[in-house]
């Protein structure tokens, strides 16, 4: 979808992708709908948002999702909050997207 290119913003180490958090979900899932008002995409994970688990849960969730390795996924802001911006460094933004068209489900 082309909704989902604006959570997405070039930067010179990769694509920094805008993420709506949800911790404690009874499911892990990325994406996880869209919301057209913050600019982000959904992302479900297990952990709670205690002691870094839930951005550790984060970090491990998009490697996969992406196939890099956890060391090209970084939460560059929103560390403490549910709204985060994430580098995918090394992946352009075009990859990003097509990517994340081809995902089965994105949800909502």
């Amino acid at each position: 979808m082309e909704e989902l290119c604006d959570a997405l913003t070039a930067s010179r180490d990769g694509t920094v992708i805008s993420l709506e958090v949800s911790a404690g979900s009874k499911t892990e899932r990325f994406p996880a709908g869209y919301n057209p008002w913050r600019k982000s995409i959904g992302c479900l994970v297990r952990a709670p948002a205690v002691e870094g688990k839930a951005n550790a849960a984060v970090i491990r969730l998009l490697a996969s999702f992406f196939s890099l390795p956890q060391e090209k996924v970084q939460i560059l802001s929103g560390a403490t909050s549910s709204q985060k911006r994430i580098l995918l460094a090394g992946m352009h933004p075009d990859q990003v997207q097509k990517i994340l068209e081809s995902a089965p489900s994105r949800g909502r």
